[in-house]
């Protein structure tokens, strides 16, 4: 019983990329106790894979988050196989906004710890006891108050390409990171209404149980995050208070959803908010990248990264082996990056 790709990542990308099959790419999550995680794990694995499902899945004894996508003609096969499951029987799917279809090579689908990862280790703390779900219609109304707290539940690479008018955006790495120092901002204002809103509502949902949990009376969060919030503003004629691009989890790295250009490229200063990886696979550093600088360096983050991918691959291959981990996890973050905010 094979319950993992074998197949080359290098071929799994010409595949895709050669391909005109039409597909969707979807993201959904439910919180939801899982007794036995590996087993279904297992189990789903088989179950998507019938219909050829690529993505990223994370399971855990909290529930499940997906990114996927899904051959366009099969998905309401897909949709019949999901909600056989009856705890996912019915859960929302935030289908991609702005989709070329080649968001992901293959199925990958691992247990973790929790299916957000939040640094807590609280056995009082409930997930599933959250705030006030928000429409984008009531959205709009709430965080357009003054009195409102807008925040941001991203990461720092997310908010600075695209955020909500007057929206706070912590400088942070981590969801972990944020809950904290997000916590010693708003301490004194329990009684004001906090709106908190995050790509697909994963993060922000389960920040409004803890914000809840922490005694903080008027607590609500964007229903299915900023992809719903698009979803609904389109089919209903609904101001758009959204600016920029959405940062996406996939090989898109964004969606369009005004045409403002927030950000800047970090290596010349130039209006731009394409993100990128550095083409250097010892480092793949994240960052913002225009077309001009990208051509200059060989879509490398540096000189630096510029010159080793010069070098023979066999060279790149043993100098890597004495190299610390790559940056991937440094996301826009980096020295050598002259125009990062």
């Amino acid at each position: 019983m094979q319950l993992y790709n074998k197949i080359d990542k290098k071929v799994l990308e010409e595949r895709l990329a050669n391909s005109d099959e039409p597909r969707t790419t979807i993201s959904f999550y439910t919180y939801h106790t899982i007794d036995n995680p590996e087993f279904f794990r297992d189990h789903l694995y088989l179950t998507l894979s019938s219909v050829d499902v690529l993505g990223r899945i994370y399971v855990a004894t909290e529930g499940i988050n997906a990114q996927i996508s899904v051959p366009t003609d099969k998905l309401e096969d897909f949709k019949s196989l999901l909600y056989s499951i009856d705890w996912l029987n019915g859960c929302r799917l935030n289908l991609a906004v702005d989709d070329d279809g080649k968001s992901f090579i293959k199925l990958k689908i691992l247990v973790r710890s929790k299916i957000v990862a939040d640094g807590l280790n609280d056995a009082t703390f409930d997930a599933s006891d959250v705030g006030t779900y928000l429409k984008a219609k009531e959205f709009n109304e709430l965080s357009s108050d003054p009195e409102t707290i807008l925040i941001d539940m991203r990461n720092h690479y997310e908010s600075e390409v695209g955020h909500f008018k007057n929206a706070i955006t912590p400088d942070v790495d981590t969801f972990r990171e944020s809950l904290p120092i997000i916590e010693e901002m708003i301490t004194g204002k329990e009684d004001k209404n906090i709106v908190m809103y995050c790509t697909g509502g994963i993060r922000c949902e389960k920040a409004s149980a803890y914000f809840k949990h922490k005694g903080f009376k008027k607590v609500h969060h964007l229903e299915g995050g900023i992809i719903n919030y698009v979803k609904q503003i389109q089919q209903g004629g609904i101001e758009n208070r959204f600016i920029g691009k959405n940062f996406v989890f996939d090989k898109r790295l964004g969606e369009r959803i005004s045409d403002d250009v927030i950000a800047v490229c970090h290596q010349c200063g130039n209006a731009c908010d394409t993100h990128v990886n550095c083409k250097n696979e010892a480092c793949h550093l994240l960052f913002i990248q225009c077309e001009q600088c990208g051509e200059a360096l060989d879509h490398c983050c540096s000189v630096e990264c510029q010159d080793f991918i010069q070098l023979p691959i066999e060279e790149q291959r043993e100098l890597r082996k004495g190299m610390p981990a790559r940056n991937v996890y440094k996301k826009g973050r980096s020295p050598k990056l002259k125009f990062k905010k």
